[in-house]
């Protein structure tokens, strides 16, 4: 359940570009565009979204085992 509310402001052709992606995608709704896009781009800067039963210690930015502990 999302619990969480985001307001943001945009111009016409921000929505517009919105609109065009949702309808060619058949997205049900705006909010639902605008979520998969937000996820699209953070997977595509190497962002990954918390998982259920997911430790902070699990988002470091060191890879590998026992290095900086």
């Amino acid at each position: 359940m999302r619990e969480q509310r985001l307001q943001i402001m945009l111009t016409q052709d921000e929505l517009t570009a919105i609109d065009d992606w949702r309808f060619a995608r058949r997205m049900p709704t705006r909010a639902s565009a605008v979520r998969e896009l937000l996820f699209r781009g953070l997977a595509a800067e190497g962002f990954d979204l918390a998982k259920v039963g997911r430790k902070s210690q699990d988002f470091g930015v060191v890879n590998g085992k026992g290095e900086g502990k």
